[in-house]
């Protein structure tokens, strides 16, 4: 008799559990999103956010938490409960370059996270503010080259996607530029547009905006090709810096040990909304390219993408400091 109650139990709790994760979502899920608000991985989440939401039955709500070039949202998202209610906007700074520079990064890419789906990946571009002396890529090239250590640049945070990539051209080049690294794009491009930092180096969704208003001027892109929205703008392969010619990607992580049907879930649920040609327009006039793999794929991407940026940071001795 014991051993059948105990075989019950054990049946009843196995059902149970199976039950509770069948019926998620039943309450609202937080998608922290690691830098401050205005920047592109801020947008992404928002444009998918309300949709998701209704696509799962409960309100999928956006938080900020800047600081530590992404790192300190993402150590968030990885401390918390496996349970699909506490997510993450993982990008390649949050899981690439920030890890690759910073060996106090308070999290493991490979062991804190489960991926669960890639949603876009975004070009990145140099721009400047209107008053800069270059007007494109090669008046730029020559006037930073002209004068060593003269002209600043800002990026959304020190072990960015674009801090690493600034670096990268500078080594390529011969050139020398001073970094100033903000809590997010939004304070960057507040500070580049206002002629405070001259230079920018930036995500093109958070920054065609200004580039479209003109208060910003668009000088090399990293794109597969050049963007429609900015023909005259040459990628870093037609400069002959293809290394530098890397996208950006934006994906939703959760914390460790995340249980597989829900994974399936979110990563369903979101590809479903990815399919809506109004969310996939909002997302595509970015200049941003649809992904939406399985979560299998997204973990390779992260790996791949960490490998790349390791190599970088050990060839050219780049520190945190």
């Amino acid at each position: 008799m014991l051993r059948k109650s105990l075989l019950a139990l054990g049946l009843l709790s196995v059902f149970g559990s199976a039950l509770a994760q069948s019926a998620y979502p039943t309450k609202p899920i937080k998608l922290l999103v690691p830098f401050a608000a205005g920047g592109t991985t801020d947008l992404i989440a928002r444009v998918i956010a309300d949709p998701l939401g209704r696509e799962l039955g409960q309100p999928v709500v956006v938080e900020n938490r800047g600081g530590g070039g992404g790192s300190i949202g993402a150590a968030e998202t990885a401390r918390a409960a496996p349970d699909g209610y506490n997510l993450g906007i993982a990008t390649v700074s949050t899981t690439a370059t920030n890890p690759a520079i910073n060996p106090k990064i308070p999290y493991n890419v490979a062991t804190d996270f489960t991926p669960v789906i890639n949603i876009a990946a975004t070009p990145n571009v140099i721009a400047a503010n209107p008053q800069f002396a270059g007007k494109n890529y090669a008046q730029f090239l020559d006037e930073v080259k002209k004068h060593p250590g003269k002209y600043s640049y800002a990026s959304p945070g020190t072990g960015s996607i674009t801090h690493l990539m600034m670096e990268m051209f500078k080594l390529s080049t011969g050139t020398d530029m001073m970094h100033v690294p903000y809590r997010g794009s939004g304070p960057a491009l507040n500070d580049a547009v206002a002629g405070q930092v001259p230079l920018i180096f930036d995500n093109l969704p958070s920054a065609l905006p200004f580039i479209k208003e003109k208060r910003l001027v668009a000088l090399v892109v990293a794109a597969p090709e050049r963007i429609p929205a900015m023909p005259d703008v040459p990628t870093f392969k037609e400069v002959g810096l293809e290394a530098a010619n890397r996208m950006a990607y934006y994906g939703i992580v959760g914390p460790k040990n995340l249980p597989k049907d829900i994974v399936d879930k979110l990563n369903a649920a979101t590809r479903k909304v990815l399919q809506d040609p109004a969310i996939r327009k909002r997302i595509e006039e970015t200049g941003s390219i649809i992904q939406a793999g399985t979560p299998e794929k997204f973990a390779q991407q992260m790996k791949e993408e960490l490998a790349v940026y390791k190599d970088v940071v050990v060839k050219q001795k780049l520190t945190m400091d």
